[in-house]
């Protein structure tokens, strides 16, 4: 596809730097305080918080590293210290959202962008009363049903107390404890909201469901049709990965739960509004969608 007049194509070597910059790779641009951590939340929008190989995504440990690197196992680590010390004492602040969510992987949200993630996820009516038709329509588990009504019934328990409450407790459960949460937050019903020392490590999540922690957020996301919402989320994702193919971003953003179908009417929309282009990059195969911001700040 043409980049058009005047426009130079983009290079692999252009969007490595790019990115990197924007990703706070390169010791001078890391992240040292917890302030600076709050910013770059808010400045990106959406990011992950341990890196996901394959997924093209800025995320917060690499910003504290100042680098790519692995994740250590050590505990002592600097860097680990700080991304699990931070967010741990974020928990009970509400400065982000902090859950499960892309790729069922921990992300955080700034909580300017939450309702338009919130917009896509369908949670429209009555927390207390909507999952059981969901149950009864076979759109949720019944550990997910249990697990939910224990939270609803008792308020924020730790996972300790919550294995329990939903009859879950037996080590024949744990996975599908564990692959329960991991779905629920998914669907932004639940998230953690702050740490109790509990359990055989004296560490252990508490979970609140979601809209009763953030009560104004189903009235934000009401008026948010989920086409808005998709489109701000493409964009803001754009602005910060600076291109991406249309398998990428379909894949990073998968969590809107779309068709290929609605996927591409969405992005089609914005191509044809002019706020997306599509353009080859030198050094790649295809073709990658670029945002204007990113296009006007190219060469």
């Amino acid at each position: 596809m043409s980049v058009g007049p005047g426009v130079n194509p983009l290079t692999r070597e252009w969007l490595a730097e790019r990115r990197a910059r924007r990703y706070r790779l390169a010791p001078e641009l890391r992240l040292r305080t917890v302030e600076e951590a709050r910013a770059y939340v808010q400045d990106m929008g959406f990011c992950l918080f341990w890196p996901i190989q394959g997924v093209e995504l800025p995320n917060m440990f690499h910003a504290i590293a100042g680098r790519v690197r692995d994740v250590p196992d050590e505990h002592g680590d600097p860097d680990v210290g700080k991304s699990w010390g931070w967010k741990d004492d974020s928990l009970d602040k509400r400065w982000w959202y902090y859950g499960k969510l892309i790729r069922k992987r921990a992300t955080m949200v700034s909580l300017d962008l939450l309702p338009c993630f919130y917009a896509c996820s369908g949670n429209y009516g009555d927390y207390e009363r909507d999952y059981l038709d969901e149950y009864r329509d076979g759109q949720i588990s019944v550990e997910a049903r249990n697990l939910y009504e224990a939270l609803l019934t008792h308020g924020p328990l730790h996972t300790v107390e919550l294995r329990q409450k939903a009859r879950m407790a037996n080590d024949t459960a744990k996975y599908r404890f564990d692959k329960t949460l991991a779905e629920l937050q998914a669907q932004l019903k639940i998230l953690p909201v702050g740490v109790a020392a509990a359990g055989a490590w004296q560490y252990a999540f508490i979970y609140d469901i979601l809209p009763r922690y953030y009560p104004d957020l189903q009235a934000q996301a009401r008026p948010i049709s989920r086409r808005e919402a998709q489109k701000t989320l493409i964009l803001r994702h754009l602005r910060n990965v600076i291109a991406a193919s249309r398998d990428e971003l379909f894949k990073a953003l998968d969590v809107l739960g779309w068709t290929k179908r609605e996927f591409e009417g969405t992005v089609g929309g914005l191509i044809e509004e002019g706020q997306v282009r599509e353009t080859p990059v030198d050094g790649y195969e295809g073709t990658y969608l670029i945002a204007k911001p990113a296009t006007e700040a190219q060469g």
